[in-house]
């Protein structure tokens, strides 16, 4: 699939379909764990068809799961029946520790379980393109070091924040041509920490990483969706700069804001409020949410409407549903 045409045709279309960042809650079409979803690549594909057969999206999205390059690297990770996994501890605490980090080969750990997943999905849902996950390179970073002590880290010890990024960011390159040799169409990259950055930081810290990988993995037939969860406008101009084909934003922001930033020709997604909506919220009033979005970026015809992150394990079908029903609503389908 030619993918720089399909962005493009994307763009022009009158009519767009929503692309929610829509896996986890598979386990409730699968009635599995998010245990077992995480551990098996064949039910991984199968929640992806059976969410493509649910939900017309405009592109089948694997899990946002942001513990998986990290656990590859030899971080530990909380595990549950009906939560996200998450990375717990540190690896990484001095420069000499940074030094003596090694990394892993891809199909250490359930980075393997992850590509296998996507290369059974990618057979099975042909009708849409399909998108991979990965984690972005501040993002992975925070997570061997500890979230708090790289923002630290970032000003005291900037050289040993760059050699842990210059390593994570050869393995995600690796992970991502995996994903691509698999028969992926694109990548979502998470690059939430880095929402968390000043302007000034971001440029240095992270943006130089993710245009790396942006130019390693990208052609025709893959492009890179950019996802960033926090309070990305003031970091607009540098984000940009990544040459991501799409970008997606939480909804930490006001989208309607955002979308004055972005350039006509640029495709921007977003950003309905996953937990407080989808998994907090009601029919209603995630009908109500998903319309003052689409009245606010509607009119940019470079938007397509979306999640603000990845819709929760336990989140209701009925206001999963809810969300698509206010989408054809608005386009009169």
């Amino acid at each position: 699939m030619n993918m720089k045409k399909w962005v493009e045709d994307v763009r022009q279309a009158e009519v767009k379909k929503a692309m929610p960042i829509l896996s986890f809650p598979s386990i409730s079409l699968l009635n599995i764990t998010v245990k077992e979803l995480i551990s098996d690549s064949n039910l991984q594909a199968d929640g992806m068809k059976a969410v493509a057969d649910a939900c017309d999206t405009l592109a089948s999205v694997s899990m946002m799961d942001l513990s998986v390059e990290a656990e590859a690297f030899g971080a530990k990770v909380k595990v549950s029946d009906d939560e996200v996994p998450t990375v717990i501890g540190k690896l990484i605490e001095t420069p000499d520790d940074a030094q003596k980090l090694q990394v892993p080969k891809v199909g250490t750990g359930r980075t393997g379980i992850y590509v296998d997943a996507i290369r059974k999905a990618s057979s099975i849902i042909t009708d849409r393109p399909v998108f991979a996950g990965a984690i972005g390179s501040f993002s992975l970073a925070g997570r061997l070091m500890d979230m708090s002590e790289i923002m630290v880290n970032c000003y005291v010890e900037p050289d040993m924040v760059h050699t842990t990024l210059k390593k994570v960011t050869d393995f995600i390159i690796e992970y991502i041509r995996e994903f691509k040799q698999a028969g992926a169409n694109g990548v979502v990259i998470a690059e939430p920490a880095a929402g968390l950055l000043s302007p000034e930081l971001n440029a240095e810290f992270s943006v130089p990483y993710i245009k790396r990988i942006v130019e390693s993995v990208s052609d025709d037939t893959f492009i890179v969706v950019y996802h960033n969860c926090g309070n990305t406008i003031p970091l607009i101009d540098d984000i940009l700069s990544i040459g991501a084909s799409i970008y997606h934003f939480g909804n930490a922001i006001d989208l309607g804001e955002m979308a004055k930033l972005i350039p006509d020709d640029v495709l921007f997604m977003g950003n309905v409020d996953p937990a407080g909506e989808f998994r907090n919220g009601t029919v209603q009033s995630v009908k109500e949410a998903t319309r003052e979005v689409m009245d606010k970026c509607c009119k940019y015809k470079n938007y397509v409407v979306s999640t603000g992150c990845d819709i929760p394990p336990m989140s209701s079908w009925e206001n999963i549903k809810a969300f698509f029903e206010a989408v054809d609503e608005y386009y009169g389908v």
